[in-house]
């Protein structure tokens, strides 16, 4: 394949990206990325324009590269390929395992019960969805929710590293076991990890917690997570309001 063929095939890939995520005219892509950040309350901890813009290409550019993803078996029983949604330049990320039934349909990472929950932890932050950014570890749906298999974390590591060296946060969020022990190289269960932090690569701090699909399932660990949070909370130099200690 010659240079214009590979060209003219990521302008497609690109094209089709932009098509999932419901943006039909380019210009408009502009506007929503600007008003986003321009209502962002995440003032403290955000770059510069050019900076943010120079990320979000990177952001785009790796999902271009992703393509029309049929790197593992994922691929023969998705719907959507679910890349990630927030803020391009966010100081926390947060990392789940992989989309569910939702996730799947909308191509947007924790729409579902489990993703209604994570807002409201983000928002009992005292932050929103847009000010963060939140992926999973595989692109696609394991069928019938099942875990991740060790192939395929193999096949879209790279792509979520890739994430997080575009973004370059200050703290992620891993959210359950399969997220951490990717991230940390490690196979200790959430249990044991949880509740302090981790360096990722050296340079950024990770905070193990558990996923939001468990504190459907298990409501009396939600007072655990929050514990986690109020430290994450801390790091970023971010206040508790009284009504949420």
């Amino acid at each position: 394949m010659n240079d214009i063929a590979v060209f003219h095939k990521k302008i497609g890939n690109y094209l089709l990206y932009l098509k999932e995520i419901g943006i039909e005219e380019l210009p408009f892509q502009r506007k929503v990325i600007n008003a986003r950040l321009q209502g962002s309350s995440y003032q403290t901890q955000v770059a510069d324009n050019a900076s943010l813009e120079t990320c979000n290409l990177n952001l785009e550019s790796i999902r271009v590269e992703l393509g029309d993803c049929r790197r593992c078996k994922l691929h023969k029983t998705r719907t959507n390929i679910v890349f990630g949604v927030g803020h391009p330049h966010a100081s926390l990320v947060f990392v789940g395992e992989g989309p569910g039934e939702d996730e799947d349909l909308q191509g947007e990472p924790f729409v579902g019960r489990a993703g209604q929950l994570l807002t409201r932890i983000i928002n009992a932050m005292g932050l929103k969805r847009e000010d963060v950014y939140i992926c999973n570890v595989v692109k696609c749906r394991p069928p019938g929710n099942r875990n991740p298999e060790p192939d395929e974390i193999a096949a879209c590591r790279p792509f979520l590293e890739k994430q997080i060296d575009a973004i370059r946060p200050k703290i992620i969020v891993a959210l359950g076991t399969h997220s951490t022990q990717t991230l940390l190289n490690t196979t200790e269960k959430i249990t044991a990890l949880r509740g302090r932090f981790y360096w990722y690569r050296n340079n950024i701090q990770l905070m193990p917690t558990f996923h939001p699909s468990y504190l459907l399932r298990n409501e009396s660990k939600k007072k655990e997570v929050w514990e986690d949070m109020k430290i994450v909370l801390k790091a970023l130099g971010l206040k508790i309001s009284e009504e949420k200690k």
